[in-house]
């Protein structure tokens, strides 16, 4: 019996791991069609962003309101409990995806992801600063190799914009806040992940719309241009959301963090594939630089063992 244990959980495990990487390519790809829908279907950042996150709020509102523990947690939520999911709504989804958004309508694909990339790097700084701990000789060797595959990066092709590297910035700054937030409004776990993600979510795209709307009108959108935010919310957000925390059941910490960082990667390949963002030897050298120096400086300094 121990033995077929082993076997199943080993499975899982093996299972887990794809389907983590399945997730992580949903999420590049959404970077290629959010370029076709701000090139080719003439849709405005803000309200995009706006539009996507709403609707998959609206999927993720239904599948809570199936759900009688979720239903139950949000009857009984807290005052504080409301202001935390509204600032971390504000924060992750309208500060964040809206400055997203605008950095990839204003450079390259390859160029926004490589600043966001830097998002668990930021996050474990202030985490150490905090902690009052100090920066480990792995947490060392992956900042130099960040500064120098950035520098590389730079000096390749693809190049960038101000406005994009701005936005860029913003987003960057908003995801590692966002990150802490997060931490904070799960720590004490007295609501589910999905009542935390539901409520912020909500809240955060419903003032992304409004602010787009007020900003850049309401856009006159293409059956295709339909399509492809119903797939953003649905597919790319919503249910690759579900697949994830159900990938992180059987990951260690460390695995799920190397997986993700895969995406820095993909999103480059995707982007040279169908967006003809051509990169250069010293483009390519830097990326793989940047990640492998996220994930070294990123790593918590105990590993975490798989799940038996």
């Amino acid at each position: 019996m121990p033995e077929a244990r082993g076997h199943t959980a080993r499975r899982e495990h093996t299972r887990a791991l794809f389907l983590a990487l399945f997730v992580t390519m949903l999420w590049a790809s959404s970077w290629v069609l959010i370029r076709w829908g701000l090139d080719d279907e003439g849709l405005r950042p803000v309200t995009f962003a706006g539009i996507r996150y709403l609707l998959a709020a609206i999927l993720l509102a239904g599948i809570t309101a199936a759900t009688p523990g979720a239903r139950f947690a949000i009857a009984r939520m807290s005052n504080r409990s409301w202001v935390t999911l509204s600032v971390l709504g504000l924060v992750f989804v309208t500060l964040a995806q809206g400055a997203q958004f605008v950095a990839i309508d204003s450079q390259p694909a390859a160029t926004t992801s490589l600043i966001l990339s830097l998002t668990p790097l930021l996050v474990a700084g202030v985490s150490n600063l905090t902690l009052g701990e100090r920066p480990g000789a792995r947490q060392v060797v992956g900042a130099a190799c960040i500064v120098l595959g950035a520098t590389t990066y730079f000096l390749g092709d693809l190049g960038f914009t101000p406005v994009g590297m701005l936005a860029a910035g913003v987003g960057l700054l908003a995801n590692a806040s966002g990150a802490l937030i997060g931490r904070a409004a799960n720590r004490d776990r007295t609501l589910p992940p999905l009542v935390v993600t539901v409520v912020s979510m909500g809240i955060g795209a419903l003032a992304l719309v409004v602010g787009g709307v007020a900003v850049e009108g309401w856009p006159g959108m293409s059956g295709r241009a339909w399509l492809i935010v119903l797939w953003l919310a649905g597919v790319n957000t919503a249910l690759a959301f579900t697949l994830w925390n159900r990938s992180l059941q059987h990951l260690s910490a460390t695995e799920s963090a190397a997986i993700n960082n895969t995406m820095l990667i993909q999103i480059g390949l995707l982007a040279w594939a169908f967006l003809d963002e051509v990169p250069g030897l010293l483009d390519v050298i830097g990326m793989l630089a940047v990640s492998a120096g996220v994930y070294l400086a990123s790593r918590p300094r105990a590993e975490i063992e798989v799940p038996a």
